[in-house]
């Protein structure tokens, strides 16, 4: 007889294995991993530094970070949320910082230390890690797991699923059991775009433009970067994660809207107009890069509202004028597909919520049935939210075991 099984190697699945078995020493506990490697994600996020969590120490702002999973996640941060996250590790000799856009990762940058002390802790308390072993089947035995290797099966007190995403047999097989498993979709990815006004800008941001997308109610507001293939950053990738399903549905093909500065009024730029016509009547307009927009996409806009490189203020129309205006708060931009970058990939798609006890992060279905990190319906944006929510749930779910 066994205790408790974990299916996935990964961070979720670690974490949860190492609180179990510190909060009850006597359990045994295994970690089934089908691949040949553990911890893949924590080597390879924030570009091999691991991207450990970020530093919001409010679980009303932190949940804001999570198109899905937001009204779940509130309870749950109030018992471990960001900053236990980074005193677990720091108690444990991993030495973390706090960046500039509060992202937090190991003083060291290199995500080998967040592995070392997890997989140090998983062999300090003799947990039982079993790689190229397959999880082919579990189903319930009263309320315990049997879970089938292949042609070999074991019962298990405990099954603690945290397999991530899109784990088409693990899915099958929750499926099988009576859930609901919404379908895995890319929830970050920027748009692409070869729209005339952006040609020769790729690498030019802005810090506070705001992003409609055209037939909905999707909007937000933040930093936009131009990239070769069209439009990214902050602003960009928020669209992606809260639109995910819309945007799956209208087969990445869409318009948007894109105000270039959001913190000024058609007003503020009919006025600034208006005083570089009395002002500087004979200054070139394509010169005069106004309301703190890069001078590369000044030009553009300018060029793209019909004005010659050699008009001046003085000879600036209406009609022009008008153009040029809706080019800086209302340009329209066709999107034809989308791109992904490194490791900003993630999907949305797993468990629905609503089948799930987040007091314990068991189900409501059966008895001794745990689910932790991505195999849940929970997604975040990029910037360490996406492990906080797995060290989340792996805390609370060894607790409640």
């Amino acid at each position: 007889m066994k205790n408790v099984a974990i299916i996935g190697g990964g961070a979720g699945g670690y974490f949860t294995a190492i609180n179990t078995a510190i909060k009850n020493p006597e359990l045994k506990v295994f970690i089934f991993e089908k691949g040949k490697n553990v911890l893949g994600k924590v080597k390879v996020s924030g570009g091999g530094r691991c991207n450990v969590t970020h530093a919001c120490f409010d679980p009303k702002e932190l949940v804001k970070f999570y198109p899905r999973g937001r009204k779940e996640l509130l309870g749950p941060f109030h018992t471990f949320m960001t900053g236990d996250t980074m005193e677990w590790f720091e108690s444990r000799n991993v030495s973390l910082k706090i960046e500039s856009d509060n992202r937090v990762f190991p003083q060291s940058d290199s995500s080998q230390d967040i592995i070392n002390c997890l997989t140090d802790e998983v062999n300090r308390l003799g947990i039982n890690v079993q790689t190229e072993k397959a999880v082919t089947a579990f189903k319930p035995i009263g309320d315990q797991w049997e879970l089938s290797f292949g042609e070999s099966t074991e019962i298990f007190d405990v099954l603690v699923v945290a397999s991530g995403g899109n784990s088409s047999v693990i899915w099958n097989q929750l499926a099988e059991l009576g859930y609901k498993i919404a379908p895995a979709l890319p929830s970050l990815f920027t748009f692409n775009t070869k729209d005339t006004r952006l040609r020769d800008l790729s690498g030019l941001s802005v810090p506070n433009a705001s992003v409609k997308i055209i037939g909905s109610k999707l909007q937000e507001t933040g930093p936009l970067l131009v990239t070769h293939w069209g439009v990214s950053g902050p602003a960009i990738l928020t669209l992606s994660s809260v639109g995910a399903s819309y945007l799956f549905e209208k087969q990445y093909q869409f318009q948007i809207l894109i105000e270039w500065n959001n913190e000024i009024s058609r007003e503020d730029i009919q006025e600034a107009f208006a005083n570089q016509r009395q002002s500087h009547p004979k200054k070139k307009i394509v010169n005069t890069a106004l309301f703190n927009l890069p001078k590369r996409l000044w030009e553009s806009l300018v060029r793209h509202s019909d004005i010659p490189e050699d008009k001046i203020w003085a000879e600036l129309s209406s009609k022009a004028q008008n153009k040029l205006l809706e080019n800086i708060k209302a340009g329209m931009y066709p999107v034809a597909g989308k791109s992904t970058n490194k490791e900003e990939f993630v999907t949305c798609g797993g468990v629905e919520l609503n089948q799930v006890n987040f007091t314990r992060f068991e189900s409501k279905l059966h008895p001794n049935l745990f689910f932790v990190g991505e195999v849940l319906n929970i997604d975040a944006l990029t910037g360490g939210f996406n492990f906080q929510a797995a060290w989340t749930g792996g805390f609370i779910a060894a607790q409640s075991i």
